[in-house]
């Protein structure tokens, strides 16, 4: 009922910048929180940030807290996440997800929907 599209991941400089998008089309009705999630190679996946559509309130981990930066634009129902300062422990296959539930939302279970990813590498 609900398509997620990400798209923005490349190779980057440690130092560096990237801007990853998220649209979602279909039944989104129910959806009222969005999320980023990371997954490195042998580990679990981490939640990243997330967003509410209404009011725009946002959750970020400790981990990349003022160096990344999520937004949505209600009219394209597309999420973004603006990453900078990047690190090598950026990098990983990133994801954006859908939740039903309304305010902190950093558990994977309570996500409805999840794109394929797109991949972020930062070489250091």
């Amino acid at each position: 009922q609900v398509q997620l599209v990400e798209s923005g991941g490349g190779l980057v400089q440690a130092g560096g910048s990237l801007r990853l998008s998220c649209v979602a089309s279909g039944r989104t009705f129910r959806s009222n929180t969005m999320g980023w999630f990371r997954q490195a190679p042998g580990k679990e996946r981490e939640f990243v940030a997330h967003i509410t559509w209404t009011f725009g309130s946002t959750y970020y981990a400790d981990s990349v807290k003022a160096r990344f930066t999520i937004a949505r634009d209600n009219a394209k129902n597309t999420v973004y996440l603006q990453m900078s300062s990047l690190k090598p422990e950026d990098t990983a296959l990133y994801y954006c997800a859908s939740s039903s539930v309304r305010g902190v939302v950093k558990t994977t279970s309570l996500y409805d929907y999840w794109g394929q990813g797109t991949q972020v590498t930062v070489s250091s």
